[in-house]
């Protein structure tokens, strides 16, 4: 039986680093000009910008790396990921309303998957500066500080973030917590959670990988989870790369909510 390719963890994430960097610092450049803007399905809005970044992107992520597959929000899909252990997962802007509104919650967002989970990933916000990076058995950091989801399980006095229709039904099983003003990358919300400013972030029914997978690494590797209502953790490369929804925690306050919210007692939203 063959032996199994080990990839370079701390080289790739080098690499990474790098090209998620260097398109965030494309991505703030071409937002302080006209853009060509259009809605994708139903109301997805795309620009020229994404397509920029996820083009620069592709480039440096994927020359002289064969055998890595490639899944981006921009990109059409290739079913030929579904044949191999490793590949890209991008957002190459996420929370492109807020970027188009000249917001700063947005962000670019990369991970390497292998065998349907994250191993290296990075996540830049380029307006404020900050970001963050997370190698599998490693930890995670924000601007280079070592990063530590909130600890306890108590389920009062929680900041939660999250579909503002979903936290109202959460309400009526949790009441006492404040709901954090809307984040619209999905990627920074949940990253929130592995750096301690938030204590639980939800994410609504159909997100997708590209939205999830960096900052999923990210709350895994500062002490979190980012998991099924039912505990179950989030699997990447699936030929439907969609997802329910999903909460992020500190991991005894994750337990915590899977007891509650696994019931069934709330419907998702």
């Amino acid at each position: 039986m063959p032996a199994i390719e080990v990839v370079d963890t701390e080289s790739i994430a080098a690499r990474l680093a790098a090209a998620v960097r260097e398109a965030g610092t494309l991505a703030r450049a071409m937002s302080g000009s006209p853009l060509k803007q259009w809605l994708k399905g139903a109301a997805s809005p795309v620009s020229d910008a994404d397509i920029a970044v996820d083009e620069l992107l592709r480039r440096r992520l994927t020359a002289d790396m064969p055998g890595i597959g490639w899944l981006s929000e921009e990109s059409p899909d290739d079913p030929a990921r579904l044949t191999v252990r490793r590949l890209w997962i991008v957002d190459p802007i996420d929370g492109t309303r807020g970027y188009l509104a000249g917001l700063p919650d947005w962000a670019v967002s990369a991970a390497l998957v292998e065998d349907g989970r994250p191993i290296v990933s990075c996540l830049y916000a380029p307006v404020t500066e900050e970001f963050f990076m997370a190698i599998a058995n490693a930890g995670a950091t924000r601007n280079g500080v070592a990063m530590r989801a909130g600890t306890g399980a108590a389920l009062t006095g929680m900041r939660v973030a999250g579909p503002r229709g979903f936290l109202e039904k959460f309400r009526a099983l949790a009441p006492d917590f404040t709901a954090v003003p809307r984040i619209h990358s999905l990627a920074l919300r949940l990253a929130r959670v592995a750096q301690g400013e938030i204590d639980v972030a939800f994410a609504g029914a159909n997100s997708h990988d590209w939205d999830l997978a960096a900052a999923d690494l990210l709350v895994h590797e500062a002490g979190g989870a980012l998991t099924s209502f039912g505990g179950g953790a989030v699997i990447y490369n699936r030929p439907v790369p969609r997802h329910g929804t999903l909460l992020a925690a500190g991991r005894d306050r994750q337990a915590r909510l899977v007891e509650l919210l696994g019931e069934g007692r709330l419907a998702s939203s």
